[in-house]
């Protein structure tokens, strides 16, 4: 005879549990796969040279809007510090600012041979930490002077001579790279409305008002590249600036979000070449190249970057969008000053692609029928000091701002309203669809409780977990926010069946990014998964797509407080405070809400060289909006405070 308890065992209903670590990566690629389809209907209509024009103005108008706004120009009170020379050419070693005691040092390679006005050649430092002085880039520089060019190459923003966060031995960058020095200043930056973007691309703008202005260069011949961080510049500068009559784009991010397949968290990367809000617009990378048609332009690129560099669409992503924009050239008549190289070699300046760049140059920059040889001639990289134009850092020797304490200024000048303004639009909320329900996953007891498992779909195809613990006679409904999610401190003596003990009905659910709704690892090459499987990745993913990480977690708590129904008690320790205190601004339901070791302000996190709060909970512009004390004050009574996560103070709410 069978026993009563294999039976129940035998018989009982199946648990069926979802895949919730597809939830976040999935809803990023529906968001990508939207703006995908909205660029190439938009891409499609560029049919017409007057078509063409007209999107062209867009992309130079929506990237200034996109990035913070265009600077005004200032004096950019150049001076040379220095020259020396060499066989075939002569370099100057020169500082300017690109905003008022916001110094730039560069050095001027400047032809022996060959009659002046030279065509002019801006190079763009790749994220070397000693920008300039780089051996690669040295290389290109010294071979395009020899060519006869004029080459103007800088310290871009945190390399070489601008180094912001230097080691007290080297000089060099403390933090763990070139990228974080454009990272750090650029996620402070945001929060006013500001990017690295806007500065690093204003820094390339005036660089280039030097090299035009220049006695020894012909203003109408002037020119851009650079590799990696370098080519992305040089994208960048395209987007901007008419001057440029021709560009080469060496292994730049060209990586699209509004990309086919696109594998989640996607391409992100330092500050500057992230574009937060870019995806509704149908705006993406591809796009900062479109103004410079139909003006040659070479795009070099590396065919290992989509395992060594980039994601696994980077090559694919690349050639399709080449023959986008080959399409554009074609209706202007110009298919042969466009032009895609391709080497077997790793993401660098290599030799073959300096060839290149100095064929392109010569063939579009010198005078007609004057091709002559592109050859590299006699290169060598020269030692670091030799090429400083001051004494190694420009805020050593010649004071001036940096951009934390440009950052410091901006955030100085934001007046935060009193009260929180226009927050569903801040955050990206959408409108609520209507009571969201919870679907039961499963059911059991626990020492005098009932738990459930169950979850509430809070966007489309988004569905958020959660165990609730019911006692015998429930006083009141808590919800729990961990940052560790709602696997952890369940047990039959952890914190949250004893608080369900005390009479609570206790909600814990995980939110997007966390515990069950971590996403899964990208489907990539083991280096490029590890690197962005982390919150920054998917935090700028989800800002340039549109639906900021914060909006997206707040969005999850408000489905789980609306399903519950009635009034309920909002408990959140660390980072997760601060959707909780989003939530609680903007769901009445939530009657009192409390924090543990939560953050005081944003606007302090400007006032800290490296701050090291979540990014998932930054907003752009957040502080033209609002500020943590604005919803604190706001919420008045139904604040409860904050402080120790205990079993005692949790009890007592």
């Amino acid at each position: 005879m069978l026993r009563r308890d294999f039976l129940a065992a035998a018989f009982a209903p199946r648990v069926d549990y979802r895949d919730y670590s597809r939830c976040l990566p999935d809803f990023l690629r529906g968001l990508a796969r939207g703006a995908y389809e909205r660029r190439n209907l938009a891409i499609a209509k560029l049919t017409t040279p007057a078509a063409i024009r007209e999107r062209q103005h867009w992309v130079r108008d929506t990237f200034w809007k996109l990035t913070g706004g265009e600077p005004e120009r200032t004096p950019l009170n150049p001076r040379v510090t220095g020259r020396f020379e060499r066989a075939a050419y002569k370099v100057e070693k020169i500082v300017y600012e690109s905003r008022p005691g916001f110094h730039i040092p560069a050095n001027l390679y400047i032809p022996k041979s060959g009659k002046p006005p030279y065509p002019g050649v801006l190079f763009q430092m790749g994220h070397s930490k000693n920008g300039k002085a780089a051996s690669l880039y040295q290389y290109c520089c010294q071979g395009l002077a020899q060519l006869g060019f004029v080459v103007l190459a800088f310290d871009p923003m945190g390399q070489g001579e601008r180094t912001y966060y230097p080691d007290s031995k080297t000089g060099l960058t403390r933090l763990p790279s070139a990228d974080d020095e454009h990272t750090v200043p650029g996620k402070q930056l945001l929060l006013t409305g500001d990017t690295s973007t806007r500065l690093q691309t204003w820094d390339a703008v005036r660089s280039l008002d030097y090299l035009a202005s220049h006695p020894l260069v012909d203003p109408a011949r002037l020119a851009s590249t650079g590799n990696s961080g370098g080519g992305t510049l040089t994208m960048l500068l395209a987007a901007v600036d008419e001057r440029l009559a021709c560009a080469a784009v060496a292994c730049g991010n060209t990586e699209n979000h509004a990309a086919e397949d696109f594998n989640s968290p996607g391409s992100t990367d330092d500050a500057e070449q992230n574009f937060i809000g870019a995806g509704p617009l149908g705006f993406d990378r591809w796009d900062t190249l479109y103004p410079l048609a139909p003006k040659p332009l070479l795009v070099l690129a590396s065919a290992k970057d989509f395992f060594g560099t980039y994601s696994p669409r980077y090559i694919n992503n690349g050639r399709e969008e080449f023959d986008k924009l080959r399409r554009v050239y074609a209706v202007l008549g110009k298919q042969d000053q466009l032009a895609w190289f391709e080497t077997p070699l790793p993401h660098g300046l290599s030799f073959d692609m300096r060839v290149e760049i100095y064929r392109w140059f010569v063939r579009w920059l010198k005078p007609a029928g004057a091709t002559g040889d592109a050859a590299e001639g006699p290169v060598k990289a020269e030692p670091d000091e030799t090429l400083y134009a001051g004494q190694g850092n420009v805020v050593r020797t010649f004071s001036g701002h940096t951009p934390w304490s440009l950052a410091k200024q901006r955030a100085r000048e934001t007046r935060t309203p009193d009260s929180p303004r226009n927050l569903e639009a801040l955050l990206a909320i959408d409108p609520s669809r209507g009571k969201p329900g919870f679907v039961k996953k499963g059911s059991t007891a626990s020492r005098g409780l009932s738990i459930d498992a169950v979850e509430v779909e809070s966007a489309p195809g988004v569905w958020v977990p959660a165990w609730i613990f019911h006692p015998p006679q429930p006083k009141g409904t808590i919800v729990l926010l961990q940052p560790s999610g709602r696997n952890t401190q369940w047990g039959e003596d952890d914190l949250l069946q004893q608080l369900a003990r005390t009479g609570r009905t206790v909600c814990v659910p995980d939110v997007r990014g966390i515990g069950d709704l971590s996403p899964e690892y990208p489907r990539a090459s083991a280096r490029h998964a590890a690197w962005h499987q982390d919150e920054d990745s998917y935090a700028w993913a989800s800002m340039m797509l549109g639906k900021p990480l914060l909006g997206q977690r707040v969005s999850d708590v408000l489905a789980v407080v609306r399903a519950l129904g009635g009034p309920v008690t909002l408990a959140a320790s660390g980072k997760t405070t601060v959707p909780a205190l989003f939530a609680a601004a903007i769901e009445p339901a939530v009657t009192k809400v409390y924090e543990a070791n939560g953050l005081e302000s944003f606007r302090g996190l400007i006032d800290i060289e490296v701050p090291r709060h979540d990014f998932g909970n930054f907003v752009f512009d957040l502080l033209h909006h609002t500020d943590l004390p604005a919803l604190r004050a706001a919420l008045g009574r139904r604040h409860a405070g904050s402080g120790a996560w205990s079993l005692d103070r949790l009890a007592s709410l």
